[in-house]
């Protein structure tokens, strides 16, 4: 049996289980988006060190249990080309995972596969990995498609949502009524007809896609430019777990990543660190410190579209115990 430094331990992101002496790694997958080749070096790995099975996580990343403390340098030695296949930052390669604080950022499939879906969720994923990786403080990031929300970004605390903003040519339009029957049927009714052809309501539109999926002459097509809704804040937990509710909708990329970081620079400022294990969840620090301050954080230095909207007022309801 050897002495081993539990924090140092989980800082490498390895589990402590409840087999004394035996651990399990942790295999980012940012996206959920992984090269086949990959998964040979991580049987092997679960072969040779671990106990020959794969846990595939929630959050769309793998673990491996059954590892010796004594096999953790081979093993991270064995994982350096997965982490550097998917293109992790690391501070000393060849010795795994720099930090496990900022959990792994997940996405749906995205408009590689769905038709749903508005952008490529995995390569925003990896984006926002690049940006926020690694660090130790607890933030969890989530992206989803569309307004379906598959992915479940509202438990998160930051939850990206993808939006479109429906482009018409009445020109192609043949009045079938096919655009308002989805919307009214599966989204939110924020079409009407006038004159025989379809009117959108701006305001009411939540930039889902259903009038551009369901078009049959394509006179409904998906704008150029990209779009996505924030919300903030949404948890799981012993104390008040809650959905994440909407902060911006209309939002570009850039906003988005800037946002995100300047919440680290808000949790490195107000975080209790006489909290258990110095660590705090971001979303209790804001309770704490009140949203307004936090809201002051994020949108430092952000430049927003001209037409995103930020929802005001924004609160959280959910449980408390």
């Amino acid at each position: 049996m050897i002495d081993v430094n539990t924090k140092v331990l989980k800082k490498n992101a390895y589990r402590v289980t409840k087999v004394r002496g035996k651990t399990a790694s942790r295999v980012r997958v940012p996206g959920g988006h992984i090269e086949a080749k990959y998964l040979a070096i991580l049987q092997e790995i679960a072969g040779k060190y671990g106990d020959g099975t794969l846990h595939i996580t929630n959050r769309q990343g793998f673990e491996l249990p059954g590892i010796d403390y004594g096999d953790m340098p081979e093993v991270n030695r064995m994982l350096q080309p997965v982490i550097e296949g998917l293109g992790i930052n690391q501070t000393d390669p060849g010795t795994g995972y720099p930090a496990s604080g900022t959990r792994n950022v997940s996405a749906c499939i995205g408009n590689r596969v769905c038709p749903y879906a508005c952008y490529d969720t995995t390569a925003f994923a990896q984006r926002i990995e690049k940006a926020i990786f690694p660090n130790d403080l607890h933030f969890k990031v989530a992206l989803t498609g569309c307004p379906n929300d598959c992915a479940k970004v509202r438990m998160h605390d930051f939850g990206i949502i993808g939006m479109t903003e429906p482009q018409f040519e009445p020109e192609r339009c043949v009045s079938c009524g096919a655009c308002i029957k989805f919307c009214n049927r599966k989204s939110v009714t924020a079409l009407h007809k006038e004159n025989f052809r379809p009117v959108r309501n701006a305001q009411k539109c939540i930039g889902c896609g259903e009038c551009v999926i369901n078009c049959p002459t394509r006179a409904w097509t998906r704008s150029e430019k990209q779009y996505f809704k924030l919300t903030l804040l949404g948890r799981t937990g012993k104390r008040n777990p809650r959905l994440g509710v909407d902060f911006i909708k209309w939002a570009d990329e850039d906003s988005i990543v800037k946002i995100i970081l300047n919440a680290y620079k808000f949790a490195e400022q107000y975080i209790d660190r006489t909290a258990p294990g110095g660590k705090e969840h971001v979303g209790y620090i804001v309770d704490r410190v009140g949203f307004e301050e936090f809201k002051r954080f994020i949108l430092d230095g952000v430049e927003l579209p001209e037409k995103a909207e930020i929802y005001s007022p924004v609160y959280w309801g959910g449980p408390r115990f």
